[in-house]
């Protein structure tokens, strides 16, 4: 215990009272904020989408951590987040087994675990600068998540608090600053809304005053969000696009097992498509995207699957964007890529995309030998999938395409080398056959922050759903279902201009994250100064 907390009051049954001034909560009272919080967080992300819930889990942690000491600190962050990551990663658990959801769900929480500590480490700067709560919650969830953006085998950025914003007023801070930007301003928020909670309410002076003031810097908060403008940056042009998600014959793993069908249910709808075009049904598309994995037979090495694929690329008159397997370059290797294929000529050698940034222990196994004694299971995945060196900035003609391919859509870098490469629209191709609807609708999300943070139109197309058009403002076009064959299309503008988030890149989030050091840093010399432990 410290000086500071034996000068506080206690309440009449001897607890410290969960108000006072930096009092850590009775851990009667922590244990379930820190669970609150998790879940709170849960059921912002979709398919929930209870956006203002964010800044309330954010709040309900940095409590329950607040003054703890740091291995309380480490085990309550950890409850917020198995309570929030189990859930909201369950669909990996759909057709693998329970073994890798819990262990990805663990090591997720192992980095709330860490806030959770960072929290009450800061505690002293909290309790000598109440206005600078806002400020350190924000920076230290800022630096976490770069953290666990990046670590290990180039991290995991699934559940960022910016993919929890995509129908809230915060979205539009992305053009200013990117994800790490909106991330900031959920964290932010949700210090003020801890400011203003913990007070000691039992001493009537200047009581309001403070609380006033800190909800309207909140209500000011929300209001520069939705103040912020986005839209196409440049160009002008306009493309049609098709999107065709051919669905497969069953979800699961073993849609593997299934690519001649997969790749016959592309080509069919394309043609169909083709028909409804020649009869006056429907407008002739400029671009045909198909979706990852849709021709898992290497069509330049396979001549039935290529030949496949030019009857619809020659039926429609456009050229498609594939989603393919290659074979190679090395023995047992292969590439997942997004390869142009055009009417009349065929595959386009030079408009190719190998994704950059395959999964670890889904497209390749890193540690085999050491996996394999873990579980038999990474050997599902028989041949290594290789990386490309290049972003994905394909011509297609038309217009100046942006590829990511599936997960790459959650790395800020990976998308943003695309627009800086030239792209003039954002193409997500996406194969959810053996996940579930909320992961398809999480990665949608993603897809629409990306649009606002770039000032680009987007679109997504996934083998099942959900796939559709994304506006630069966040808005989405033609939605499919889930497990349905669909085709969608519309007409997108395409932009050329940058917008401050393009322009600043990662800086903001190296800033927040510099901060975040100096804030521990700066807990250490004040723990010494006052010769403070933690409590």
């Amino acid at each position: 215990m410290t000086t500071l907390d034996r000068e506080q009051p206690r309440a009449a049954d001897g607890a410290r009272h969960p108000g006072a001034v930096g009092r850590p909560l009775p851990l009667r009272l922590a244990v379930p904020a820190a669970v609150s919080a998790g879940l709170a967080l849960l059921v912002a992300f979709p398919p929930y989408g209870l956006w203002p819930l964010a800044p309330v889990g954010v709040a309900l942690l940095a409590a329950a951590a607040h003054r703890r000491r740091l291995r309380a600190g480490a085990g309550l962050g950890f409850l917020a987040g198995v309570a929030l990551f189990a859930p909201l990663l369950e669909w990996t658990n759909l057709h693998t087994g329970w073994l890798p959801w819990a262990l990805l769900s663990l090591l997720q929480a192992g980095y709330l675990a860490l806030l959770g500590a960072a929290t009450a480490w800061v505690s002293p700067l909290a309790d000598r600068w109440r206005v600078g709560w806002p400020l350190l919650t924000g920076v230290l969830w800022v630096g976490q998540e770069a953290l666990r953006d990046r670590t290990p085998f180039g991290g995991f950025p699934w559940g960022r608090l910016a993919f929890s914003q995509d129908t809230s007023p915060l979205l539009r801070l992305a053009a200013l600053g990117g994800a790490p930007l909106v991330t900031f301003a959920v964290a932010f928020a949700g210090g003020l809304l801890l400011a203003v909670a913990w007070r000691d309410w039992r001493r009537p002076a200047g009581r309001w005053r403070p609380v006033a003031a800190l909800t309207a810097v909140l209500v000011a908060l929300l209001a520069v969000g939705a103040a912020v403008p986005v839209g196409v940056r440049g160009g002008g042009n306009t493309v049609t696009v098709a999107i065709v998600q051919g669905n497969v014959p069953r979800l699961g793993l073993d849609f593997n097992a299934q690519r001649q069908a997969v790749l016959n249910n592309h080509v069919d709808a394309t043609v169909e498509l083709a028909g409804r075009v020649g009869r006056g049904e429907a407008q002739r598309p400029d671009l045909v995207v198909w979706p990852e994995n849709s021709s898992d037979i290497d069509p330049l090495r396979n001549p039935g699957a290529g030949y496949r694929i030019s009857q619809a690329a020659d039926a429609i008159g456009a050229p498609i964007l594939v989603g393919a397997v290659l074979l190679g370059p090395g023995p047992g290797q292969v590439r997942n890529a997004g390869l142009l294929w055009r009417p009349g000529s065929g595959p386009d050698l030079g408009q190719v995309y190998t994704k950059r940034h395959p999964v670890p222990f889904a497209e390749y196994v890193p540690l085999r030998a050491i996996a394999r004694k873990v579980s038999a299971e990474v050997d599902r995945v028989r041949s290594d999938f290789v990386p490309g060196d290049r972003p994905g900035v394909l011509d297609a003609g038309v217009a100046t395409l942006g590829d990511v391919i599936c997960f790459e859509v959650a790395y800020d870098g990976i998308v943003r080398d695309t627009v800086t490469g030239g792209a003039q629209l954002l193409v997500v191709q996406t194969n959810n056959a053996t996940f579930d609807v909320a992961e398809a609708r999480q990665q949608l999300a993603m897809v629409r922050l990306r649009a606002v943070e770039h000032g680009r139109a987007a679109l997504m197309a996934s083998t099942v759903g959900v796939s559709g058009f994304v506006s630069p403002d966040g808005r989405v076009d033609g939605a499919t279902g889930f497990n349905t064959a669909e085709v969608v299309v519309r007409q997108m503008r395409l932009g050329d201009g940058r917008t401050p988030a393009t322009v600043v890149g990662a800086w903001p989030e190296a800033a927040f994250a510099a901060f975040a050091v100096a804030a521990l840093l700066g807990a250490a010399v004040a723990r010494r100064r006052r010769e403070v432990v933690p409590g």
